[in-house]
């Protein structure tokens, strides 16, 4: 059972095998990824009602582009779908739609309506939702680096004091609390260009579960794991629970 006092502050998603799924029914893989946006309805839902801080989700990565072009015509429209009907729902739960990636690259029929909603639900203080789009942690990395150079360059900073601390305010997740919690299906067990930066330290859960079959209780499962593990970030176990009187 869920503890609501330990709960991970910021939990995030690779939503993995939505192809698999339609795959092993028959189907054209947009019914995949069709069944998958049920699951992220359901989720995101969930996640409200937890209590959760945050929640992002790996919904388009950068090498996504390379996808056959009828295939991603169809997820940049059920992107649209999803943004225009449950812009109620974000709003009347208070959720704060943000986005991570290269946003300009996806289709002004997306664009438009997706920053609309991000401009009206930025002062909504309950949860915010974060969509990884055309997003990848290398390039976030990399983009966060040259605005340091750049930077630096320009005489505003000197290179002795960039830190941790510091790049990590030059990425684009610098909005959301730490990472706490990443969450892959489908059964493959790597993190595929996501939140490298900010998976430091975050713990990982690796499901056979492929997305479309993906639910709240899914979820549930994945933070009692979490909740049931002892994070140590580098001390001992003796260090950890003298740190917790």
């Amino acid at each position: 059972m869920v503890q609501p006092h330990n709960l991970p502050r910021h939990v995030a998603i690779i939503m993995d095998g939505n192809g698999r799924w339609a795959k092993r029914r028959g189907l054209p893989r947009i019914e995949g990824h069709r069944k998958g946006a049920d699951s992220v309805r359901d989720v995101v839902r969930a996640s409200r009602e937890l209590g959760l801080k945050a929640l992002t989700l790996y919904a388009f990565s950068s090498q996504n582009w390379d996808r056959p072009m009828e295939e991603v015509r169809s997820l940049m429209e059920l992107l649209r779908d999803y943004v225009v009907e449950e812009r109620a729902e974000i709003m009347d739960n208070e959720i704060r739609l943000v986005t991570i990636g290269d946003r300009s690259r996806l289709p002004e029929f997306v664009r438009d309506p997706l920053e609309e909603l991000i401009r009206d639900s930025a002062e909504n203080s309950q949860m915010t939702l974060c969509l990884a789009l055309s997003y990848g942690g290398r390039e976030s990395i990399v983009a966060a680096a040259r605005r340091l150079a750049e930077a630096a360059v320009a005489g505003e900073i000197i290179p002795s004091d960039i830190d941790a601390q510091s790049f990590a305010q030059e990425l684009s997740t610098r909005m959301l609390p730490e990472l706490d919690l990443v969450i892959r299906t489908s059964g493959e067990q790597r993190i595929s260009n996501f939140l490298l930066w900010e998976a430091a330290y975050a713990e990982l859960y690796f499901i056979d579960t492929l997305w479309p079959d993906f639910s709240r209780t899914t979820l549930y499962q994945a933070i009692e794991a979490f909740q049931g593990r002892e994070r140590r970030f580098g001390l001992t176990s003796e260090q950890v629970r003298l740190r917790r009187l």
